[in-house]
């Protein structure tokens, strides 16, 4: 029971636990908190829209086996890249005492035995890859390609793309395209464009979760070589761009509802239901305000001390996060209820 606790713990929130609660933990425990199980709600987004999508288009060759394979090699793909990216930047001294890592819990090189930590990302990367293989050689021979898409972006995105500026277009299109479109992809056998679209309003939003962050982290970030996307735009610039971001999504919505030859089914039609997007609002005006202003110099008294220094990812997060929840149920109930 105690051990299902932390399990629910892990994929609820980021756990910190002490070092001597640390080495009680089991290795399920150990692995849910070194991945940041939590985060991968982002990623199960993205495939349900997929497998949503999917049966939308083509409910008699839509199934749940080849739907639920996508999910998991997608977790599967997100927890390596978690893993790594603490590698590569702890060996290359970003996270070498930096307090902004400490935020997201304990660090893997710190925390986990090297055997340890290597078992996790080969079994997190082994795994993905078996899902690909398996994807690939049953019906989706596309996947092969989409597959060494994703391992270039796995590989890669910590160095050099976050680097130079091109780690949040990574966010963007692993996200979206990738994710989404190959997912669809891989339970169909088939590429559809307009699936990509219906991606974007999901992605923009995690690609704010990744500018809010990086704002967050401009001045070691600048100090440490890391030419993010906000530490070549600036805060101010960035900032703008991040509420530009969070606005498209709701444009986007609006053209798939009354625009999008694909969601009005050639207008004869209109999804209204997507409109439900709107109960999201209130997250959205709490990121706007957040993200319109500089952030405090120093921890508001209102403000929780054991997620400072971290201002503008926690408003991204909550917004995506809301978002796309909405967004799914309501692209759901169209595809279930309206879409006949």
């Amino acid at each position: 029971i105690i051990m299902a606790r932390m399990w629910l713990e892990a994929l609820r929130t980021i756990p910190r636990p002490s070092q001597k609660e640390w080495k009680s933990l089991g290795l399920i425990s150990k692995y849910l908190i070194s991945i940041r199980a939590a985060v991968l709600i982002i990623t199960l987004q993205a495939s349900f829209l997929a497998a949503i999508l999917a049966y939308r288009d083509h409910p008699e060759t839509f199934t749940a086996w080849r739907s639920f394979l996508v999910t998991l090699g997608l977790l599967l793909c997100h927890a390596t890249n978690n893993l790594l990216n603490d590698v590569v930047d702890y060996v290359k001294g970003v996270d070498k005492d930096n307090y902004f890592r400490t935020q997201y819990g304990p660090h893997p090189m710190q925390s986990l035995t090297r055997s340890e930590l290597w078992c996790f990302i080969l079994a997190s990367g082994l795994g993905a890859l078996a899902v690909g293989v398996y994807l690939t050689t049953t019906g989706a021979p596309a996947v092969f390609y989409l597959t060494l898409f994703g391992a270039f972006f796995l590989l890669f995105y910590t160095y050099p793309l976050k680097y130079i500026g091109m780690g949040e277009v990574a966010v963007f299109l692993v996200w979206g395209a990738l994710m989404v479109g190959g997912g669809y992809c891989a339970i169909l056998g088939l590429w559809n464009w307009d699936v990509v679209l219906a991606s974007t309003p999901l992605s923009l939003g995690i690609t704010c979760i990744i500018f809010g962050k990086h704002i967050d982290k401009i001045v070691p970030d600048t100090k440490k070589g890391i030419y993010t996307l906000p530490v070549l735009l600036g805060a101010p610039l960035s900032r703008y761009v991040a509420i530009f971001m969070m606005t498209m999504q709701y444009v986007l919505v609006v053209y798939m509802v009354f625009g999008s030859d694909y969601f009005t089914n050639g207008h004869t039609r209109h999804p209204y239901s997507l409109m439900a997007t709107l109960v999201a609002l209130p997250s959205f005006f709490e990121a706007v305000r957040r993200f319109s202003k500089p952030a405090p110099t120093s921890c508001p008294k209102d403000y929780p001390a054991s997620v400072w220094p971290l201002w503008y990812v926690g408003a991204g997060f909550r917004h995506a996060a809301a978002f796309g929840m909405v967004y799914l149920l309501a692209i759901l109930v169209d595809t279930v209820v309206f879409n006949k």
